[in-house]
């Protein structure tokens, strides 16, 4: 599997078997970026939906052997390598649930096991392993207990070393295993984590939080403790300028080092395979780019990428670095600096689609950000999707997306917004939603319809409003609260009753509602009130269609079943589609089934 992605057809050409393009790009073999084993680094790990579910494979990079490493209906893609590359550790949860254990295998194969026994199911709060191939530090969620860290010697029973109510995760183990990092948020703010680094026995070393002092809401996040035996340094992420960039922290001696790196927008980074360096990743507008910091010179020098996403890189001991890149118009791929594509997976190639254009409107918060795609050739006006992203702290990019293109195949307009609370446009950008959530993000939705229909480019009669999670919420939120400006909506994995969501989701995203709201249903009953879709129900006019996965933690059924029951009940034009998965799926053909639905729904309530 390396070597160059093969020749594909032009958009809109159909195969030998008459599938359509947009068909193809979902069906056609992709691959993650491989992860490896910081001490068997011809060992990699990587997930791939080549038999029409994504999965994860053990590639023994020596040999050139790959193998399918786990087999389930509803698909696997939470796993990673011990540091000695001998197990590879997974996530076994009940059909998409997400409440479940970590087992695993040998590299080469063999029998699955429970990979801590004497710990219960639970949601994953993170994972590190000691190079030990004895030692792992997991973190756990439940609604009993808040958070809980362990940590597990084989042969032993599991110690917990850390418990709070509100939501933490672990962040990273130290080379030697002697220092455990972990994000918090002791204090009540899920959007903003405080750090914390302990010793095993889960005494602490050493604290900080820069949402102490209570002026700002800052956050921190780990990036990874230097790959050299007996140092302290650890990379963290910090927001004290306004966007996130990387700082060395020596946790020995409390000593920081920022190091302020001259680039606009957000920068992160991890560690070269010696620790004399760092791998820069730099987002801005929608793109990304990649860069080396010698920390001796602070010299920054950029490694040539195309224009477009970089999702993802790892810097290889042999100088190299290896990145997944993808651009609106072509599929992604696994590169590498050597030259070349990495990973190949044979079989179907993935159709292209069209570039990406840029718009900038003004809106009531500032510049909005909007990326727009159409067919090729085609003007305006045009039949218009507004297809929103989840989070909402995530952000639409210059990336491969089969659904936005399979839109664009059939003649519409797809027009992606970067709202406030989008990552990417700096940290006020981001924090601008709490307190009046989902009606600050449908303000920005609202104003790039605005130009999108003054412009020539979008028909008022015929545009659709849809999303997924976050953005299948603001689906519904809009068809309420925005009646006159949508003439269909589809709602994938939405919260479509904010106070029966709350109550039935997972622990982390009740933190994360109260940190948005201020607090619970019960504290703050106005806002969430003024925040539920359910709310505005009555006033949907468009037909509305909605999916949902019975097994969703994150945007459970029984509120989207209130929902629903009162679009019955006033007689509104809907349907639902209900499957046995949790929030979306990883089966090829369930999302093309689901995708084909979506256009169906939109074609016959649309005029064609």
């Amino acid at each position: 599997m390396t070597g160059a992605m093969s020749e594909s057809k032009e958009p809109g050409a159909q195969d030998a078997a008459g599938m359509p393009d947009w068909e193809r790009r979902f069906r056609a073999p992709r691959v993650s970026l491989p992860d490896w084993a910081e001490d068997a680094p011809d060992r990699s790990l990587f997930v791939s939906n080549a038999t029409g579910t994504y999965e994860l494979y053990a590639w023994d990079r020596a040999t050139g052997a790959q193998r399918q490493a786990t087999d389930r209906p509803n698909g696997t893609t939470d796993g990673v390598l011990s540091p000695d590359g001998a197990w590879i550790w997974w996530f076994d949860d009940k059909d998409g649930d997400e409440f479940g254990i970590w087992r695993r295998q040998p590299f080469g194969g063999g029998a699955d096991e429970p990979a801590v026994p004497g710990l219960d199911p639970s949601y994953p709060a993170g994972l590190a392993l000691a190079r030990d191939g004895r030692t792992a530090v997991v973190g756990r969620s439940t609604d009993e207990d808040g958070t809980t860290i362990h940590l597990a010697r084989a042969g032993e029973a599991p110690v917990e070393i850390y418990r709070h109510r509100e939501s933490a995760g672990v962040g990273d183990l130290s080379h030697d295993g002697s220092l455990i990092a972990i994000e918090h948020t002791e204090h009540g703010d899920a959007m903003h984590a405080a750090l914390r680094v302990l010793r095993p026995d889960g005494t602490p070393v050493a604290e900080l939080d820069d949402t102490k002092d209570g002026t700002e809401e800052l956050g921190l996040e780990v990036l990874g403790f230097a790959p050299v035996d007996g140092d302290a340094r650890l990379l963290i992420g910090h927001q004290r300028r306004g966007r996130w960039e990387p700082l060395v922290w020596d946790v020995a001696t409390g000593e920081e080092t920022d190091l302020a790196v001259d680039l606009p927008g957000d920068v992160s980074a991890e560690w070269c395979p010696d620790g004399s360096a760092l791998l820069v990743a730099h987002g801005f507008e929608a793109r990304s780019e990649l860069f080396r910091l010698d920390l001796a010179t602070r010299e920054l020098t950029r490694i040539p990428t195309p224009p477009g996403t970089v999702s993802g890189a790892t810097a290889r001991p042999d100088g190299s670095v290896e990145y997944l890149w993808s651009s609106a118009a072509e599929p992604s791929a696994v590169r590498s600096t050597r030259g070349g594509v990495v990973l190949d997976p044979p079989g179907m190639a993935c159709p292209p689609s069209v570039p990406v254009e840029d718009v900038w409107v003004e809106g009531p918060g500032g510049r909005i950000h909007a990326l727009i795609q159409k067919p090729a050739g085609a003007s305006g006006p045009l039949p218009t999707v507004f297809d929103l992203h989840g989070g909402p702290t995530w952000h639409d990019s210059d990336s491969f997306a089969a659904g936005p293109a399979a839109w664009v195949d059939q003649g519409y307009a797809v027009i992606r917004v970067n709202y406030r609370g989008s990552t990417g446009y700096g940290r006020a950008w981001t924090d601008a939603l709490k307190h009046r959530v989902g009606l600050i993000e449908l303000e920005d939705v609202a104003a790039v319809r605005d130009w999108a229909v003054a412009s020539g480019l979008a028909d008022p009669t015929r545009v659709i409003l849809t999303g997924g999670s976050w953005g299948g919420y603001l689906t519904l939120l809009g068809l309420g609260i925005q009646p006159e400006a949508w003439t269909v909506g589809i709602a994938v994995v939405p919260v479509a009753d904010y106070v029966t969501a709350y109550h039935d989701e997972m622990e982390a995203l009740k933190a994360m509602d109260r940190t948005l709201l201020g607090g619970t249903p019960e504290e703050v009953p106005e806002r969430f009130e003024a925040s539920s879709p359910l709310t505005y129900v009555d006033d949907v006019k468009a037909p509305v269609y909605i999916s949902a996965g019975v097994n969703d933690p994150r945007c459970p059924i029984r509120q989207i079943d209130n929902y629903v029951k009162r679009l019955e009940a006033r007689g509104a034009t809907h349907e639902v589609y209900r499957y046995d998965a949790g929030h979306g799926s990883l089966v090829v053909d369930e999302r093309i089934k689901q995708v084909r639905l979506e256009m169906d729904f939109a074609e016959r309530h649309l005029g064609g």
